[in-house]
């Protein structure tokens, strides 16, 4: 049973923050839909905490078209007025008008190398990072392959995503496994 186990403490604050932990930080992402998903998540969490995140993503994925990057390349001035009145979501007009740029970006990569997942993997040859930390305090902000990413993405088109945020998406998606070695999750993705 997880709740018998030892995980990573940023995690430990409530249940929502569990599940993710649990059952999504780390994982190899290949669902195309998921990834974009969660560039949006890290997108709209600049400046703000993972856990405000979490808890306006369901009202996220309403808002947002079930985060399809399709629909989203399509939103229009009209559109962004309509989500600046939406309740439970970030409503900050720049990352709200990030939303179309991201969308077509993301469909652009897709074109370009077949998948976004493999453009993001691309940059590790497909082999994931593991990291051995034994103390949060120890668990990076951003890295070269960060900085890396974050340069081509914007180069590309995408906003508001810089070496951290960037870090932080591959954390999510299972690039980079800094799971604590203490934790039930660290030798997972290996």
């Amino acid at each position: 049973m997880a709740e018998d186990k030892k995980r990573c403490e940023w995690c430990e604050k409530d249940d929502l923050y569990r599940a993710y932990h649990d059952n999504e930080w780390g994982e190899i992402v290949r669902d195309e839909r998921l990834l974009f998903e969660l560039i949006v998540l890290e997108m709209m969490q600049a400046g703000l905490s993972w856990h405000t995140i979490l808890k306006k993503r369901e009202a996220m994925r309403v808002a947002f078209d079930d985060f399809k990057p399709e629909i989203l390349a399509k939103y229009d001035e009209g559109k962004i007025s309509e989500l600046l009145q939406t309740e439970g979501i970030i409503k900050n007009r720049l990352k709200l008008n990030a939303l179309s740029a991201n969308a077509k970006a993301f469909l652009s990569i897709q074109s370009e190398f077949g998948s976004f997942f493999d453009y993001i993997w691309s940059f590790t040859n497909g082999v994931g990072i593991k990291n051995n930390l034994n103390e949060i305090s120890q668990i990076p902000a951003r890295s070269e392959l960060s900085d890396q990413i974050s340069k081509d993405m914007k180069k590309r088109g995408f906003k508001f995503l810089g070496s951290v945020t960037v870090y932080s998406f591959l954390q999510a998606i299972g690039v980079i496994n800094d799971h604590l070695s203490y934790c039930f999750k660290a030798k997972d993705n290996l």
